[in-house]
């Protein structure tokens, strides 16, 4: 691994485990002060449903105490949000009127606007954050594009999983 980590991405699917919701924050804290602890200021998320806006919300709750981290939204379109229910669009709105940075990588949606995204990602961090149960899937892409380019991946998945067994 790089001795200073400067930017730190997250993928992850949109659907969370039921069973996952009440330690994915916790996790999120751990590996975000992880990241910060190694030198990591930028914090990017594609800014979807699920994961990417558990990880945005808990990165901003992050810099409440780290004024110096940054949160940069990387959107694949302006539209992004169009098909979302009115209380994911009001989250949506409060994390990017609160990022320091919101870049789309289109401004309409088209066929590869979701995987010039996950490749922006993918090339923009020095490590990544994952929520990945399968690699059939966008966040799927997203991690085998980074592990390609030779970025670490800490998948929050399995840790998650593990808890959930030893606690039983």
């Amino acid at each position: 691994m790089q001795s200073e980590i400067k930017s730190c991405a997250f993928t992850g699917h949109r659907q969370i485990k039921k069973e996952h919701i009440s330690l994915i924050n916790e996790r999120l804290g751990a590996a975000i002060e992880y990241a910060y602890s190694q030198g990591c200021k930028r914090f990017l998320s594609g800014g979807a449903v699920g994961f990417d806006t558990a990880a945005a919300r808990e990165v901003l709750r992050f810099k409440l105490a780290h004024p110096d981290v940054s949160l940069i939204m990387l959107l694949p379109c302006v539209e992004q949000d169009r098909l979302w229910s009115d209380r994911q669009k009001d989250a949506y709105e409060y994390i990017l009127s609160n990022s320091d940075e919101v870049r789309y990588i289109s401004d309409s949606y088209d066929n590869i606007c979701m995987r010039r995204r996950n490749q922006a990602l993918a090339e923009e961090c020095d490590i990544m954050i994952a929520y990945l149960s399968h690699s059939i899937s966008g966040a799927g892409q997203t991690v085998r594009m980074a592990q390609k380019l030779g970025k670490s991946v800490f998948n929050l998945y399995h840790d998650i999983e593990s808890r959930l067994k030893n606690s039983i």
